[in-house]
């Protein structure tokens, strides 16, 4: 069984005992991006570990990400949430940067709701729009399933064409609809930071078809797609990227941002999970 395989079922039976979830739950999985973990505070019944106390699971470093992983219940739906992520410029190869998404996926999870922090390529997006990921270009030049297959998670070569759900899609739409919250939609384009793009290649990315630009994401889809979870992405434009803003970049604004609209992103995740979990069957767990 091939090293990853055997780590995601050591790290999904240590996090089922730590946070006393039940064998035959199949959850929503959601990963919290920067600014954004506060939803998870929304969960009842929660139990939480933090990320370094399980196997395989590295420490975030990124300030906006607690590295925790919360169990709880919102509305009757189990949700598993990651408060935070890893990141390839943290020093993470990008099956590293998958593994947590791996062990939800190992852990039943029946859907998987990507969020994070993004700057806006789109000129009509401003900062504080909230935007469903239709489909990303991945120019991080990094792919989690480099190396052998793990057969035991998925097939050799995923298709990606539908790697964003359209039942989940359509179950966002309709909350975001039902709840009067504005979403725009658009395509993500994942870089390697951790530096900010420059306006050149904002330009680029623009002419190639992106509306935001982040550091993330994309490992966690593709894991998901290999493992054949569902998937569904939501971007909190923090700021115009380079060139069309007129002032510097930094971390801080994008996690000041994210926070100020947490309530309204918390309000629209709160409307979906319950619909996301209702458009999409559930999954056994492999461990």
């Amino acid at each position: 069984m091939p090293a990853w395989t055997e780590l995601a079922l050591a790290c999904a039976r240590a996090a089922r005992a730590a946070l006393r979830l039940p064998s035959d739950a199949s959850p929503v999985a959601v990963v919290l991006g920067s600014g954004l973990g506060a939803f998870a505070e929304r969960l009842a019944s929660q139990t939480a570990v933090p990320f370094e106390s399980l196997p395989g699971f590295p420490a975030t470093t990124v300030p906006g990400h607690r590295g925790r992983l919360v169990f709880g219940d919102l509305g009757g739906v189990p949700v598993l949430a990651l408060q935070g992520r890893l990141h390839g410029y943290e020093g993470h190869d990008a099956a590293t940067v998958a593994f947590p998404g791996r062990v939800l996926g190992v852990l039943g999870s029946r859907a998987l709701v990507v969020t994070n922090a993004a700057g806006g390529v789109n000129p009509d997006f401003a900062p504080g729009d909230l935007m469903r990921i239709a489909d990303h270009l991945n120019l991080s030049g990094r792919n989690p399933l480099l190396g052998p297959n793990e057969d035991a998670l998925g097939a050799r070569f995923p298709d990606l064409s539908r790697a964003y759900d359209p039942r989940l899609a359509e179950a966002l739409e309709t909350a975001a609809k039902e709840t009067e919250i504005a979403l725009r939609r658009g395509i993500y384009a994942q870089i390697t930071g951790p530096s900010y793009e420059t306006a050149a290649e904002v330009r680029a990315l623009r002419l190639l078809g992106a509306d935001a630009v982040g550091m993330s994401t994309v490992p966690e889809v593709i894991a998901a797609a290999h493992q054949g979870i569902p998937c569904c992405g939501i971007s909190c434009i923090t700021n115009a990227a380079a060139g069309i803003s007129h002032t510097p970049l930094s971390h801080q604004e994008v996690v000041e941002v994210a926070r100020r609209v947490e309530g309204t992103f918390a309000r629209l995740l709160c409307a979906f999970i319950p619909r996301a979990a209702a458009a999409v069957p559930a999954r056994k767990a492999l461990a």
